[in-house]
């Protein structure tokens, strides 16, 4: 029996942490990108990013332990089931007793481990990475700064830099510029060719060297004071992180121990999510045993379809218990249901649907494997009008395989390539499945404190909205898994070695999928070019308004700030859009190769000649410098400038996001932002990733087949082990060298394509080393 015991034990638990590692790395996936951006910049200590990086893990196990639970019961039993281990078991006379015996174990460790975990590493992990966040917000501020940018952010300041040099703990500025708006009639100008900025505390120290000030009266504008210096040193605030004590902390923050009395003393709303939380940290542990209850039977019961019966059992009651959980969890917000049974409700139901099941399982077998022939007799009904036969002899097999529907009429694919084909898009389908039920149940708990501000359905047609855009990114790592899976199955069932003894090559077996690779690589492409970027746009103003942000705005009346065509910056306090005219609008030309102040022209207003093809300034003067000495004084009452020749159009440049054009808006896009004097680094990075990305998931199915041929033999299991290693790998080095471009540390077009490329050459060489 103790042989049984360790037996069962490790099938489960093995595929369990295989699940685990799975689920956590997809979570984690999302905000890697930034903190491998942290690291490239080298403007944090390692330690902090360390601390990044492990304080988001207690968050995502809060989710992914409980679906680690069902996913090792499903399928270590499935695969027990389907070798028929169960039936020689039940042979000598142990029942489903036994099964729930030793599951017991497993399901109570990880029911321990999961309580432990949400009661007091996560809440104490959520609070040290909320006020990590806010340290390393301040520390962070100085190397936010983009060269050819200008940054609004600082209070009463607005800064310009040409250039900027990343450094350990400091950053240097070339060429700054610097406006004061404490008088924003008035501003007080700064110019340097060189700054040094440290932080201290809650200031930027900003360190000029070789510089000049400018300052200007508005009531008496004759007179105008030119200050030079050498060194100068000017703090700046920085933006205030929320340290409002009276706001309500989050709950996730709050200790288990103080919920429920920090709850008394807030009002209905607030308490309310307080309570909720206090008993979703007791639920979802729980959810391990309930989960194992229902799994059990199930898992016992798929005799026919084996694992694959197993994966989509997982998808499925994780879906189904996190939809019954969350209709609870909107019940107790809208006070409909006592908050206690309204978050058990998930827990209450797989109770019950657990005992039933294993009340039935030693009486009535389930045969949920079954399920797959059922519906393959109810198609072929359909399809042919008779009755379909319910078993088929042997003999009838190489009949059935020649009469079968094929995928596609054609000479290619062949009929072994049908047969591979099939398998694959089983598995691709079942694992996209997976990860995207993963990505919007954390996605759901993260918005979960903002559950406040707007109705359930808000939140729900966010996710249906953001559900292309997970799909978009997770088909890479769909790839990647269902390959190894496919061809890991096969060479373990021996069914390459039977292929390759016909007369075939290993590179005409696998031929289907890599043609099929490359078509969802291109319909990734078109996906991206045609619908994707829509969605975005409905998903951004949905999550805005879901955390209470003023929703998206595409023009910007409010930008004050912008750089010309011709070495010039333009300040203006208003413009009309519509009738193109300017309230209070200066122009600072300077010297492109010195960076030093030429002129300066200030107006009450100005409007746009149809006639002239230029502006007309109204009342207002102009100050032309030689050196750091006011040369020559001029006022107007009208005046036009031939080199301020910027169209309107110029002055009404929308802001968008990258993810909300595609190739050829986002391409125009950055030509048009470049002129003006905004950062398009990252763009430039992003407009190559639109053609790198899909080509990623093709190089995928290229990476994975040698893997999957060298391991198959040790199983799927292995299989699934080793794409998690390729795809840490991988993904680790797509968002280090994205992050270098967008440091301006590598080409844009090699930050891009680079992990493709690299990938590609190792998998193409691996390839190429595979016996055929």
């Amino acid at each position: 029996m103790r042989i049984l015991t360790r037996y069962i034990l490790r099938e489960v638990l093995s595929h369990a942490l295989i699940g685990a590692a799975i689920f956590t790395f997809v979570i984690f996936m999302r905000d890697l990108g930034r903190i491998l951006e942290i690291i490239v910049r080298n403007s944090a200590p390692i330690p902090s990013v360390a601390e990044l990086f492990f304080l988001t893990v207690p968050t995502a196990l809060t989710i992914t332990i409980p679906m680690a639970v069902l996913v090792g019961i499903l399928i270590g039993l499935s695969r027990l089931a389907a070798d028929s281990e169960v039936t020689a078991m039940r042979a000598i006379g142990l029942g489903s007793g036994m099964f729930l015996r030793v599951i017991a174990i497993f399901a109570v460790l990880a029911w321990g481990l999961a309580l432990v975990n949400n009661i007091y590493i996560a809440p104490r992990s959520a609070a040290a990475l909320a006020d990590l966040q806010r340290r390393l917000a301040s520390t962070q501020a100085s190397f936010e700064i983009q060269p050819r940018v200008f940054y609004e952010d600082f209070k009463d300041y607005v800064l310009y830099v040409e250039d900027v040099i990343p450094g350990t703990g400091a950053a240097i500025w070339k060429n700054v510029f610097l406006a004061d708006l404490s008088n924003p009639a008035a501003p007080k100008v700064t110019l340097a060719r060189k700054g040094i900025v440290t932080t201290e505390g809650d200031k930027l120290r900003l360190h000029l060297t070789d510089g000049s000030s400018h300052e200007t009266d508005p009531k008496n504008p004759e007179q105008y004071s030119i200050s030079t210096f050498n060194e100068s040193d000017i703090p700046i605030q920085l933006p205030a992180a929320n340290t409002n004590k009276t706001e309500v902390a989050s709950p996730a923050e709050v200790p288990t121990s103080e919920l429920l009395s920090d709850s008394r003393h807030l009002d209905s709303a607030h308490a309310r999510l307080y309570q909720i939380e206090f008993h979703r940290r007791f639920a979802l542990p729980t959810a391990c045993l309930v989960l194992a209850l229902v799994g059990i039977p199930l898992g016992l019961s798929a005799k026919k379809g084996g694992k694959s019966t197993g994966f989509v059992l997982t998808i499925a009651l994780v879906f189904l218990y996190y939809l019954v959980s969350l209709t609870g969890m909107s019940l107790a917000r809208q006070g409909r249901l006592p908050v206690g049974p309204a978050m058990w409700l998930g827990n209450i139901v797989f109770f019950v649907a657990g005992l039933f099941l294993l009340y039935r399982v030693d009486r009535m077998p389930i045969e949920i494997g079954s399920l797959r022939n059922f519906w393959s007799n109810f198609r072929d009904k359909l399809a042919n009008g008779t009755e379909a036969i319910s078993s088929r002899s042997r003999s009838a097999a190489f009949e059935r395989a020649l009469n079968r529907k094929r995928i596609l009429h054609t000479r290619f694919p062949l009929l072994l390539d049908d047969y591979v084909l099939r398998d694959f898009l089983v598995y691709l389908g079942m694992v996209v499945g997976t990860f995207l039920t993963l990505v919007l149940v954390f996605t759901f708990f993260e918005l979960l404190k903002n559950i406040n501000r707007v109705p359930l359905y808000v939140m729900g047609e966010y996710l249906v909205t953001v559900t292309p855009y997970f799909l978009y990114n997770t088909t890479p790592i769909s790839m990647l898994l269902a390959v190894l899976i496919t061809f890991g199955l096969l060479e373990k069932s021996s069914e390459i070695t039977a292929m390759k003894a016909s007369g075939m090559s290993i590179y005409r077996v696998i031929l289907p999928v890599l043609v099929m690779a490359a078509v969802v690589a291109g319909s990734l492409f078109f996906f991206d070019q045609l619908y994707l970027p829509q969605l975005n746009k409905k998903q951004d103003a949905l999550l805005n308004e879901i955390k209470g942000k003023p929703p998206q705005t595409y023009l910007r009346p409010d930008r004050k700030w912008m750089f010309g065509q011709h070495s010039t910056i333009y300040y203006f306090e208003f413009f009309d859009s519509d009738q193109n005219r300017f309230g209070s609008i200066s122009a600072f030309e300077f010297d492109p190769h010195t960076f030093q102040l030429i002129r300066r022209i200030h107006a009450q207003r100005a409007y746009w000649s149809d006639s002239l093809q230029r502006w007309t300034f109204e009342t207002g003067w102009e100050r032309d410098f030689q050196g750091e000495a006011v040369s020559e004084y001029r006022p107007f009452d009208v005046s036009t400038f031939a080199e301020l020749n910027e169209p309107p159009t110029y002055f009404k440049k929308e802001v968008k996001q990258s993810l909300e054009m595609n190739y050829e808006e986002l391409s125009r896009y950055i030509n048009d932002l470049a002129q003006s004097g905004f950062d398009v680094v990252r763009l430039r990075v992003q407009l190559h990733k639109k053609l790198a990305f899909p080509v990623m998931t093709f190089v995928m199915a290229v990476l994975a087949v040698p893997f999957a041929l060298r391991g198959g033999r040790r199983g799927a299991l292995t299989g699934i082990a080793t794409a998690i290693g390729i795809a840490i790998v991988y993904w680790v080095g797509m968002g280090f060298f994205e992050a270098m471009g967008n440091a301006n540390q590598l080409p844009a077009v090699l930050a891009a394509w680079s992990p493709d490329l690299l990938f590609g050459l190792v998998g193409g060489y691996l390839l190429l080393k595979v016996p055929t």
